[in-house]
Parts: structure tokens; C-alpha cells; sequence
């Protein structure tokens, strides 16, 4: 191979990288992914869905957008974003301003069944602390939620 074509196909190849670290989803897609979590968990049951949802590689984890699920308490029940989070209480968690956050979305859900929360958060894509906003809907005795920085 020629000289010069080997610092042209490592800048490619790193364009290409770049592109994929900068892809994010959008609002649109954060809720039709919850709308097919929820179907797919009707379908399937919780123990399947979970299982799915946590799977980084499967069809809930989309560029920067992932599945979570809770229950009405808090307690992490599914993260495609990150799984060590399952069986953690989220109810206490708290963003950039102090809002408590999850206990927002419990409370909207209960009250509302589906919608959109706004929260700022670490993004780390950035490494700072944007603003977020995550789609919500109560399926079942669990609530589903993505969300996507703005």
C-alpha cells in the first residue's frame, strides 16, 4: 500500500468512530423503544423482558438509548444502560438541581400512566451534566423509561 493512503484510512477509520461515540437517539425513537419494551414484555412476560432489556447488545440498547425498568418503590429492575444497577433503590436519587428524579417518574406514572420527565445529568458522551429528558409509561406493576439528553 502506498504511504500516503495509510494516514487517509486511519482518518476514516477514525471519522467513522467518531460519528458512532456522537450518535444519539431521539425523543421519537426513546418512545416507540418504550412502547415496544412494554409490548414485548405483554408478550413475553418480566422474567424474559428484563433479561433483554439488560442485554447491551440486544434490541432495547440503541446508540445512546437503553431500556430501565423499576418498580413503584424505586427499585431497579432491569438497566440496559448499566445492569449493575438491578435491584438497587433508585428512589433516593437526586440530579444536578436536587430533584428527585425517579420519585417524579413513580409519581407521574401512578398518577398519569405515561409521559415525559426533564432532569439534568452527567451525559457521558460530553462529561458534563446536561439536560435529560426520559419517556415513561406504567406497564403492568413495572414502569419502563429511556431517555434522551437534549
Amino acid at each position: 500500500m502506498k504511504k500516503g493512503l495509510v494516514p487517509l484510512f486511519v482518518a476514516i477509520f477514525l471519522l467513522g468512530v467518531a460519528a458512532h461515540a456522537l450518535a444519539v437517539g431521539t425523543s421519537a425513537e426513546a418512545e416507540a423503544m418504550v412502547k415496544k419494551a412494554a409490548a414485548f414484555m405483554e408478550a413475553n412476560g418480566k422474567e424474559k423482558a428484563f433479561a433483554e432489556f439488560n442485554d447491551k447488545k440486544g434490541q432495547f440498547v440503541k446508540e445512546d438509548l437503553y431500556i430501565f425498568a423499576i418498580d413503584s418503590t424505586g427499585k431497579v429492575l432491569a438497566h440496559g444502560g448499566n445492569p449493575t444497577l438491578v435491584g438497587k433503590d433508585m428512589s433516593g436519587a437526586k440530579d444536578a438541581d436536587g430533584k428527585l428524579f425517579i420519585k417524579e417518574i413513580i409519581e407521574a406514572a401512578k398518577t398519569k400512566g405515561s409521559g415525559w420527565i426533564d432532569y439534568k445529568w452527567a451525559n457521558p458522551t460530553t462529561q458534563k451534566v446536561d439536560p435529560k429528558s426520559t419517556y415513561y409509561l406504567k406497564a403492568g406493576d413495572a414502569i419502563l423509561g429511556c431517555g434522551v439528553y437534549k
